[in-house]
């Protein structure tokens, strides 16, 4: 009979650890809504819990509302809550610009980066700070309508009223979970389990996935529960989860740090092997294409095994597209500095989201692309609030074949940087979104950059005069083929017809909440007749829509897929109809506070015509 303590050692073994497991858990307070120990938890000793609402929004990425408005914006977040227990449609509560699948079905949609991890879904975010730091216990997000958007909530270790910076800004995750769908556009209260952590916050920051809504999420206020002193976890490691065995709570944590990216990449002490297996039969290129399967992270785990993989996981070619933005919150100067290496080729290059707080400096940026722009062709860099007028002169100096520039909310660049834009005349892509871009350079940028075939004006709140712009587009962007002037205040039925006649290759054109266009200047009939290649119009809250504009899109206009016409008076059942009968591919139609539409006729509409998401809001 073979000795059984070999295999008391491996169970032993095992159960060691198990507890270790446990142990280190608890640690870092890494328990979720799914691994929480329910019954054998107990925080001693008992503080006082403060309740507390966001006493100021500091920072997000997109917001439905106008700059210069409360309504619909993210600033109304701040507080107490506005319309909360009620639901429906509120110009007091938060939105966000997009909803649904409906912006990845247009002409300007973008493509998305490869080696985005799973584990990543986060579309918008806004950041809320508190006026006490406390430990969280608890955080209640008061949705109003249409919930369900928010997949992840993280606390900062900066206090943004401390008048001394931290050497280290750190951000913990507190919940996570993939995007799901509610049933019901109605209001709740969003009170997910969040884990314990080691430091007092009193900046939480959510981030959204709006992409399983059937319209525009609304959030009223956020409320932070928390203790000023830290709880202390009593646990009982007798009942362990087998669950806390696999490798998920690693994976989470490794892809949101990326603390150790620096420190992997520049490994250079290698274990050395006589062979190295099955590799040495594989060709180069075929090993190759299994680690451009493999996310960022994975590629510093795997370079660290053996000097072949190394060699292999540093070749440029598994940098041509790099995505940082999922990994926003621990990229650095440092992090750039060891990737520069690797990125000689690179051509697409996402810093969305990243380098805020000092983490990445003027300097570090423009050392990187010193050395890695050379190539570039597409640049993301939304949200990018260390960037200057220096960063936009590099970027010109540095990237001679760039094609795709996304500034979106970048706020805090000066109006005069976006000059050096105009030097780069091979634009084709252009997202100015919620930047103090001004008219002359503009201009400047129209005149020089005549390949543009997207450019987003949306919300740009220091342009004087839009008729002059677009009659500057309809004379030197012939190839254009999306523009959003959502949210201009000032162009006129000139501005309209300068640029119907001159961007006659328009597909996408959004004319949202453009309070100085009236349908009975014919402005709306001209670009019916003048742009049969609609896809996508917006009208949104214009008034003044009417049958006769309608009926001209129906007859001109039959390639259009996405319509929103919120908030008419004007346009009546019958009108509807022409234009569904007519337009075959038309998918979305938002008739939201059409006081002709009553809901009687839209699931007469809904009944005949299947295909397509007819959208009525309503307001209770």
């Amino acid at each position: 009979m073979p000795p059984v303590f070999p295999m008391l050692t491996v169970l032993s073994m095992f159960y060691y650890m198990c507890l270790r497991r446990r142990a280190r858990t608890a640690t870092r307070g890494e328990m979720n809504s799914r691994r929480a120990i329910e019954s054998n938890t107990r925080a001693l000793p008992i503080n006082v819990e403060i309740v507390q609402y966001a006493k100021e929004v500091l920072d997000f990425s997109s917001h439905y509302g106008s700059e210069n408005s409360m309504s619909y914006t993210m600033w109304n977040l701040a507080g107490i809550p506005n319309v909360y227990p009620s639901s429906g449609d509120f110009t007091q509560t938060a939105v966000f610009r997009t909803y649904g699948t409906w912006w990845d079905r247009c002409p300007s949609a973008r493509l998305p980066f490869k080696r985005t991890p799973s584990t990543f879904c986060s579309q918008d975010y806004v950041e809320l700070a508190f006026e006490e730091p406390v430990y969280p216990t608890a955080v209640h997000i008061l949705e109003t309508y249409h919930p369900g958007a928010v997949v992840r909530i993280l606390a900062c270790s900066a206090n943004p009223y401390s008048q001394n910076p931290p050497a280290e800004v750190r951000w913990e995750i507190l919940w996570s979970e993939a995007p799901t769908k509610v049933n019901g556009p109605q209001a709740r209260q969003f009170t997910p389990c969040i884990k314990q952590i080691n430091f007092p916050t009193n900046l939480i920051r959510l981030e959204v996935n709006s992409s399983l809504l059937d319209y525009y999420t609304e959030l009223d206020a956020v409320v932070l529960h928390g203790v000023k002193e830290r709880p202390v976890l009593s646990l009982k490691t007798s009942m362990i989860d087998m669950n806390d065995i696999d490798e998920d709570e690693d994976e989470e944590k490794f892809g949101c740090g990326m603390d150790t990216l620096n420190k992997q990449f520049s490994i250079v002490t290698l274990r050395e092997w006589p062979t190295n297996g099955y590799f040495d039969k594989l060709p180069y290129e075929l090993i190759q294409l299994i680690l451009s399967h493999l996310t960022v992270p994975d590629l510093c785990r795997l370079a660290q095994t053996c000097k072949l993989l190394y060699q292999h996981c540093c070749d440029p070619l598994q940098y041509i597209h790099l995505s940082l933005q999922p990994y926003w919150a621990r990229i650095n100067d440092t992090s750039l500095e060891y990737l520069q290496s690797r990125c000689t080729l690179l051509q697409w290059l996402n810093l969305s989201w990243t380098g805020n707080r000092g983490a990445i400096s003027v300097s570090g940026f423009s050392r990187f692309l010193k050395v890695c722009g050379s190539e570039l062709v597409r640049l993301e860099l939304s949200c990018g609030h260390f960037l200057n007028e220096t960063c936009l002169e590099v970027i010109t100096e540095m990237c001679p074949n760039l094609q795709e520039l996304n500034l979106s909310s970048c706020d805090k660049i000066p109006p005069q940087a976006f000059n050096h834009i105009a030097k780069v005349g091979s634009l084709k892509r252009l997202i100015l979104y919620r930047t103090k871009v001004e008219q002359t350079a503009l201009l400047s940028i129209l005149n020089f950059c005549s390949e543009l075939q997207h450019l987003s004006l949306g919300s740009c709140v220091m342009i004087e005069d839009y008729d002059l712009i677009a009659s500057m587009m309809g004379a030197k962007c012939k190839k254009l083929r999306s523009l959003d002037l959502w949210r201009c205040k000032n162009i006129t039925e000139s501005g309209i017809a300068e640029l119907a006649s001159g961007c006659q290759l328009l597909e996408e054109l959004d004319l949202g909440w453009c309070p100085t266009l009236q349908s009975s200047t014919g402005c709306f009939t001209n670009l019916a007749r003048k742009l049969p290649n609609l896809q996508k119009l917006f009208l949104t809250a214009n008034r003044s829509v009417c049958d006769t504009d309608i009926e001209e899109l129906a007859a001109n206009c039959t390639h259009l897929r996405q319509l929103d016409i919120l908030g008419t008076r004007m346009v009546s059942p019958a009108s509807l109809r022409k234009l569904l009968e007519s337009c075959k591919d038309l998918s979305l139609l938002d008739v939201s506070f059409c006081s002709q539409i009553d809901n009687r006729v839209v699931l007469e509409l809904n009944a005949n015509f299947p295909n397509v998401f007819i959208k009525k809001s309503f307001t209770q």
